[in-house]
């Protein structure tokens, strides 16, 4: 990753963005259990994404090899407006399956800490095609440096069991599980304490 810069992501960079972290999901397996025509997880990503740039906390590694996006302490990851368009836009993606996708989501929601203010890594991707050089968890670890700086602790949840213990190596321990509404798949909260 030496030779990678790490930036911050504006407008201009979304559509970029939104690719890496589309393509980086493909076979995970919650989030291909919740949009199985992986096609409509571009919308959601976009959606989400769009939201958070606001925050001026979307990084990407040089040409957008990986991408993080953070929600920083005490900031909303959607606004009140976009809150309510939720449901639509999942019923006009997913069709029935939408009531599975939005139980999922409250599952989320209610498995968040709220006691302390913390940094939320909400996606952390890395383009298929430049997997297996350490782009992703480098961009994390320069991300958590920030992080560290500002003393401030960290909240992330897994959504592929493979990525718990590279996470672990970062400082984050597991706080919880819970499961896709039919129980086939498990998210893992996971918490780092702030440096000090």
């Amino acid at each position: 990753m030496a030779t990678e810069q790490v930036r911050a992501a504006g407008e201009a960079d979304l559509e970029q963005v939104t690719e890496t972290l589309w393509l980086a999901f493909q076979g995970d397996p919650l989030w291909g259990w919740a949009f199985p025509e992986h096609s409509k997880l571009e919308p959601w990503w976009r959606f989400l994404i769009t939201s958070a740039l606001r925050h001026r906390w979307v990084w990407f590694l040089g040409d957008y090899a990986a991408v993080s996006v953070w929600i920083p302490p005490d900031c909303d990851e959607l606004t009140h407006a976009q809150e309510r368009q939720v449901d639509g836009l999942l019923l006009g993606l997913l069709g029935s399956r939408a009531t599975q996708v939005i139980e999922l989501l409250a599952r989320f929601d209610a498995a968040h800490p709220r006691d302390r203010p913390h940094y939320y890594l909400s996606l952390l991707g890395t383009h298929p095609d430049r997997r297996g050089q350490g782009l992703g968890m480098g961009l994390l670890a320069e991300n958590l440096a920030r992080i560290d700086r500002q003393r401030m602790p960290a909240y992330l949840e897994s959504s592929n069991p493979d990525n718990v213990a590279r996470y672990e190596a970062k400082g984050f321990e597991p706080t919880g599980e819970f499961s896709t509404p039919d129980d086939r798949h498990t998210v893992c909260g996971m918490w780092r304490e702030a440096a000090r």
